[in-house]
């Protein structure tokens, strides 16, 4: 089976370096480790996306060791996952589905 592709929506770039910013404050190389927990995931979804519909078709996946998730969807047609947004798991579920 082919790995799937991995596009980010432009908004996803900001949901990621908000946590690297807000992890940096509260100690010194945490940000990083945030960074490289999501890249871990994007990584896995590309080899299997199949996690649970949780809204709409959007699926999510937890990050480990962290309080995020990443909202996705996949285009089979197109073997692609597009990444819809990491979400800090106590935001507000609008902010969830800014992108349906």
């Amino acid at each position: 089976m082919n790995e799937f592709l991995i596009k980010l929506e432009p908004e996803v770039t900001n949901d990621i370096q908000e946590g690297i910013n807000w992890y940096n404050k509260q100690q010194q190389g945490l940000g990083p480790l945030f960074y490289v927990e999501v890249r871990t995931a994007f990584n896995s979804l590309k080899i299997n996306p199949y996690y649970q519909i949780r809204y709409d078709k959007v699926r999510c996946l937890p990050i480990k060791k962290f309080p995020y998730m990443i909202h996705f969807t996949i285009s089979e047609k197109e073997n692609l996952i597009i990444i819809r947004g990491v979400f800090n798991t106590s935001d507000s579920p609008e902010k969830w589905k800014r992108n349906k």
